[in-house]
């Protein structure tokens, strides 16, 4: 395992680390949560980036399953209460976003935050291609063999071999 300097890991009995891991300076991972957090063989977490396994502890969060071979680049947020699934072979840019949780709103008679939440979770089959800057929404699914243009919003769940862009993301391409 490579540790780059200034890193901050939370609850660390809550991480199953893989071989060759690497988690380079001034990153944050909070390893409060239901299950455990799973950094696959060779995996890599940009610097600057910041887990969030809870978004509060009344109600633990589910966490972050990274696969074998798969990196993000730095300044990454990975907002886990819902749960992210990310899959082998998935490289990333810089500036990516999870938000595992999505606020309730359609009741007029109460506050937004009185309303509660969703945590349907984010899952990234394997062999993903993700330009920077995309920001990933709670309960999108993104198929096997996939690229995920920069600067997308995704939102919805999306086939195998589909290459998805836009705000919201749809899909532009399929590969063949």
């Amino acid at each position: 395992m490579f540790l780059g300097r200034n890193v901050t890991i939370l609850n660390k009995s809550n991480f199953v680390l893989g071989k060759n891991v690497t988690i380079e300076s001034y990153t944050i991972l909070d390893g409060y949560a239901s299950q455990k957090i799973f950094l696959g063989d060779n995996a890599k977490i940009g610097s600057f980036s910041k887990l969030l396994s809870t978004s509060h502890f009344s109600k633990l969060g589910v966490g972050l399953k990274m696969g074998n071979n798969s990196a993000i680049g730095d300044y990454t947020h990975f907002g886990a209460p819902g749960g992210i699934e990310i899959g082998d072979n998935v490289i990333m840019g810089s500036y990516i976003s999870f938000h595992s949780e999505n606020h309730n709103f359609l009741d007029p008679s109460k506050l937004i935050r009185e309303q509660g939440v969703t945590s349907r979770g984010i899952k990234l089959g394997n062999n993903i291609w993700v330009g920077a800057k995309v920001t990933f929404l709670d309960g999108c699914e993104v198929g096997n063999n996939s690229v995920v243009a920069a600067g997308a919003v995704v939102n919805g769940v999306y086939p195998d071999n589909s290459v998805i862009g836009g705000v919201p993301a749809k899909v532009i391409k399929t590969i063949s």
